[in-house]
């Protein structure tokens, strides 16, 4: 039995049993359960395995935060984790074990949980009858703070303790809180607040030995930055774990608006760094089959920025480009126009292709019937 939390502390309740010997030195603070004890009581017995709910994602017993500017889909995702959670389906192709898990949002109504979650279980191949591990709540128009302000510290808010207490009787593994901006009741840039909130979310984790994961908006400085934190940097100090969900963006332009990244922007108990691509279909997102990673739909993205705009140019110019190759292939022009920006003849016919597909460009006919001709134009 694992009697060791995730930051080393000893679960006083097993002490006895296990034959861990006692700090005698005097009583410890009234309250608490940490003891001290020898390292060399550790000789001889098994190292204990780490938990996760996703395999080097998301850990047990602690708090992992996962943020996604407004409309990304953080919220949606988390909601998949969930059903994931309640049913054992596999998330993002990952394995997720079967047990329960609790989603309380205090952002979407009952009404929009219910369409979302339709959309789910068609994907998944569920009824709603198969989500009977999954307890939801909508605190949408409610007073949704998880922690009340003091003049010495936070403590748990009436509502904490009533999730908690449905925690304790329902064990789930899973509890989903969205969003930070809705359940904090302090400054997010107080340092001190932001710890003590992290601190009483830990509380629960440890107690009810599951994964806590707290959605929430970046600043603008994380939005700009990539890097997707919110306010200050305790809150990425704080937690142990941090995902964020990003649009694949370039110099404004967005050439998929239903492509998203997955990063693992921290995992104290694993690698950083990873990139899962994802794509909304029907109401959900799936992973890509490829993974394709940021710098390279950034670079997809790129190009089919600068084809636009230097098909524009030329048409403004009164010049024609085509898409069947010669001396005003569009991609070969391109790749050798002063603003092309380093972008190859490779990948402006790779742009050329998608924004084709997309209805972005159009290529458009003209000429005789003896001497056909066809050109790109930019759509409408």
């Amino acid at each position: 039995m694992n009697v060791f939390n995730a930051y080393g502390q000893h679960d006083a309740a097993h002490m006895a049993d296990l034959g861990y010997q006692r700090d005698m030195g005097g009583p410890s603070e009234e309250g608490r359960k940490s003891q001290f004890y020898s390292a060399a009581d550790l000789e001889g017995r098994p190292v204990p395995s780490r938990q996760w709910l996703v395999h080097n994602m998301i850990p047990m017993k602690t708090v992992t935060l996962f943020s996604g500017d407004g409309g990304t889909g953080k919220s949606l995702l988390a909601l998949q984790l969930a059903v994931s959670a309640a049913t054992g389906k596999s998330w993002l192709n990952e394995g997720v074990e079967k047990k329960r898990a609790l989603f309380l949002s205090a952002e979407d109504d009952d009404d929009e949980l219910h369409i979302r979650l339709a959309s789910i279980c068609r994907t998944m191949g569920l009824r709603f009858a198969d989500l009977d591990r999954l307890t939801i709540r909508s605190l949408a128009g409610e007073d949704a703070l998880l922690a009340v302000e003091s003049k010495i510290k936070l403590t748990q808010s009436a509502l904490f303790n009533e999730i908690e207490a449905r925690a304790k009787d329902e064990q789930p593994s899973l509890i989903v809180l969205d969003t930070l901006a809705d359940m904090f009741p302090a400054n997010e840039n107080d340092r001190a607040a932001v710890r003590q909130f992290i601190g009483i979310l830990r509380g629960l984790a440890q107690r009810q030995k599951c994964a806590v994961v707290l959605l929430s908006h970046p600043s603008l400085t994380g939005l700009s930055s990539g890097t997707g934190t919110s306010g200050s940097t305790a809150w990425n100090n704080s937690v142990r774990s941090r995902l964020y969900l990003e649009r694949i963006i370039q110099d404004g332009y967005e050439a998929d608006p239903d492509k998203r990244i997955l990063h693992t922007k921290k995992n104290n108990y694993g690698r950083i760094g990873g990139e899962i691509s994802l794509t909304w279909r029907e109401g959900v997102f799936t992973r890509d089959s490829e993974p394709q990673g940021l710098d390279r739909l950034a670079a997809n993205a790129k190009a089919e920025r600068v084809f636009l705009h230097l098909l524009r140019e030329v048409t403004l110019q009164g010049r024609k480009v085509n898409a069947a190759g010669g001396l005003n292939y569009a991609p070969k022009v391109f790749a050798e126009h002063p603003d092309s920006e380093g972008c190859t003849k490779k990948a402006l016919r790779s742009a050329m292709e998608k924004l084709l597909t997309d209805s972005k460009v159009k290529v458009a006919h003209g000429g005789s019937p003896s001497r056909p001709v066809t050109w790109l134009e930019a759509a409408e």
